[in-house]
């Protein structure tokens, strides 16, 4: 009987051991709830508000307005919805004002109004309107509107194989008065869907595309110019407050905050998003005002990713003046690409998606989900702040000061992107920052990373990783990567040596520190799997031509190709669409597995065009910008099956892929 309990006891403490070393998963944190929409509703979001009443109202870019009762499922758990308006050109906006609406249309703001209180508008006024080219890329946003009541739109520019403004204001933030006048504000915009208020200011987040070397946040004032130049056509007309010409902006290719020292005008993010490390299409994005009812993170910023369905945290601080800071991952698994974020009255946040023509890693084509903290604290770190020998960062629960203090715990690395009229650009100027030494707070919760000065460059995203960080518990970091971009760098007392908790033994020498040379990606590095010439000894020419496409809604054009075993095979891979995307060819069954190795490569991702060194890839293109093609040259495998071809591009495998079918 002794043996017996003594073997439970043991069996009790394994299991328990057991579920103490279960790392923490984000649902876990916060709880993904989604609400169910009828099948004949296609709610493809564009627009949400938050009702007094505890309605849920939506704009779809089919042209409709719903208000939707019960959006938190109380009670039965089944919401209601009713349709209120119709008719509309992909609105991408809504506001509620309490007696009425405004949403944004292609052409103009509608103002929606029930005048007999039937539960439908009968009042679809023109408030504002402004001219369009019928390009397909126009859309327009808002209005939002700002704590002191003025209100915001702003116009995407048209796509022609480059951004463009075709028409009036196209590129422009513009401030709508109560009188339907637009005041233009300011340009350099290209793909603003996000944009708002923090702590009273304006900021707007950015796609990567020309002149957008990965996604941003930039700080917004009146006369500002955010970099794509295509707007400042219009920088001479009547009532403009930017004074650049397009002809003032240089296309050299170095990073946008060099630029802007010499070019008055030009404003830098204050926050990167490096490309698909934290997503690839920033949306929208709120701060939390929920006093505590969402978490921990009080006054900091959640921003939503159309591309990889994710949401990101983003956390600012004032330096001298000018906004910069960190963004952390946060929540990912949404099931369509997040466009629109609102809190809900309860402090959750509800997630407004869609994913038509603008794809997304979430596999449905639209949805609505509420993202509710379980009241869990996790394990985190809360802030980075900017420290005049290096970076402080602040966790949410206190640390294992052992681990805190082991230089083994940290990897700094910083780098940035190019500033030039080519759709995105790869990573360039990497340089790893040695420690000098590391002081762990008395109570835990904070830890200051100390580096040579000289390494700390302004203009740059320095990735911190903390991975060997244990909470005091044993808990490992939910997310252990923060991504800090430095526009200033902050006053005060550096650390002296004498209050390191650990001095960093091994210390490269940057006494005579400069700038790297740009690291540029592998471009004309030649390889087996990568021919862009015919061989010479293909004297008759390929024995088959195939090309291949994209459409939107991440697809190739051709779903399957049958080649000869054995056979000399030439593939043109156009880019049609109006994002990057490559082509590999992968042995069968292991393209989602290359895909995934895609993904996972980190700031070496651009340098290898996202193509993983690895024996599952047989020949592959390099990434292919839009409207533009590569040709690739490769005698097809011997042994008969069923290949794969995909692109590796993050986030872009799980839909993007055919069947290359090999046959005797």
């Amino acid at each position: 009987m002794k043996n017996i309990l003594l073997i439970s006891l043991v069996s009790l403490g394994c299991v328990s051991a057991f579920a103490q070393s279960k790392p923490n998963k984000e649902d876990d944190f916060y709880r993904i709830v989604t609400i169910p929409i009828p099948e004949n509703i296609k709610m493809e979001v564009g627009g949400m508000s938050v009702l007094p009443d505890g309605r849920l109202a939506t704009s779809t870019r089919r042209g409709e307005v719903w208000m939707i009762g019960n959006p938190y499922l109380k009670g039965d758990g089944k919401p209601s919805f009713h349709r209120f308006a119709s008719g509309l050109h992909e609105p991408l906006g809504l506001l509620n004002r309490g007696k009425d609406f405004l949403i944004s249309q292609r052409g103009e703001v509608t103002r929606l109004v029930d005048t007999d209180n039937d539960g439908m508008a009968d009042v679809y006024d023109s408030f504002a309107k402004w001219p369009l080219s019928g390009n397909y890329h126009q859309y327009s946003y808002g209005p939002v509107a700002m704590p002191n009541g003025e209100l915001l739109v702003t116009l995407n520019l048209d796509w022609i194989g480059r951004g463009a403004s075709q028409s009036k204001w196209r590129g422009w933030m513009l401030k709508l008065g109560e009188d339907g006048k637009l005041t233009p504000y300011a340009t350099g915009l290209r793909s603003p869907s996000g944009f708002g208020s923090y702590k009273g200011d304006i900021f707007y987040t950015e796609n990567q595309g020309d002149w957008v070397g990965s996604g941003r946040m930039t700080h917004l004032e009146k006369g500002d110019f955010a970099g794509n130049p295509a707007g400042l056509r219009w920088s001479k007309e009547e009532g403009s407050p930017v004074k650049l010409s397009p002809q003032d902006v240089p296309n050299t290719g170095e990073p946008i905050y060099d630029v802007a020292k010499r070019v008055p005008g030009i404003k830098p993010p204050a926050v990167w998003f490096p490309h698909t490390l934290v997503g690839i299409s920033t949306s929208d994005f709120k701060e939390d005002v929920t006093a505590g009812a969402f978490g921990p993170f009080a006054g900091q910023m959640f921003v939503g990713d159309q591309g990889h369905s994710i949401i990101t945290r983003v956390d600012l601080e004032k330096v001298n003046g000018v906004w910069q800071g960190t963004v952390f991952p946060f929540r990912e698994g949404f099931m369509s690409g997040i466009l629109r974020l609102e809190w809900g009255l309860d402090g959750s946040l509800f997630v407004g998606q869609t994913s038509r023509g603008w794809s997304a890693t979430g596999k449905e084509e639209f949805g609505i989900q509420r993202l509710v903290w379980t009241g869990k604290m996790p394990f985190e770190m809360k802030t980075i702040r900017s420290m005049p020998d290096g970076f402080e960062i602040t966790f949410t629960s206190a640390v294992d000061k052992k681990a805190a203090a082991d230089q083994e715990s940290y990897k700094l690395n910083s780098f940035t992107y190019k500033y030039h009229q080519t759709y995105g650009s790869p990573i360039v100027n990497t340089l790893e920052i040695p420690l000098k030494g590391i002081v762990v707070s008395e109570d835990g919760m904070r830890v200051r990373l100390v580096m040579d000065p000289v390494a700390i460059r302004k203009g740059y995203i320095h990735e911190i990783k903390a991975e060997g960080v244990k909470a005091a518990d044993g808990n490992s970091l939910l997310h252990a990567t923060g991504y800090y971009t430095i526009n200033e760098i902050a006053a005060g007392t550096p650390v002296s040596s004498a209050q390191f908790t650990t001095t960093v033994k091994a210390t490269a020498d940057h006494s005579n520190h400069t700038t790297p040379a740009v690291t540029e990606a592998a471009n004309s590095a030649p390889s087996a799997k990568r021919v862009t010439d015919m061989p010479a000894s293909w004297t008759n020419g390929p024995d088959q031509v195939v090309t291949i496409g994209t459409v939107p809604g991440l697809k190739f054009d051709i779903s399957e190709i049958q080649v000869k075993a054995g056979s000399r095979i030439k593939v043109v891979f156009n880019n049609n669409d109006d994002m990057l995307h490559n082509l590999v060819i992968t042995k069968p069954g292991t393209a989602d597995a290359v895909g995934e190795a895609g993904l996972n490569l980190g700031l070496k991702g651009s340098e290898l065009n996202y193509v993983p060194k690895s024996n599952d890839v047989l020949f592959h293109s390099n990434i292919v910008e839009p409207e533009k093609s590569e040709s690739i040259y490769f005698v097809a495998p011997k042994q008969a099956g069923t290949y794969q071809y995909v692109c590796t591009f993050p986030g872009h495998y799980l839909l993007m892929q055919g069947k290359l079918k090999v046959v005797k």
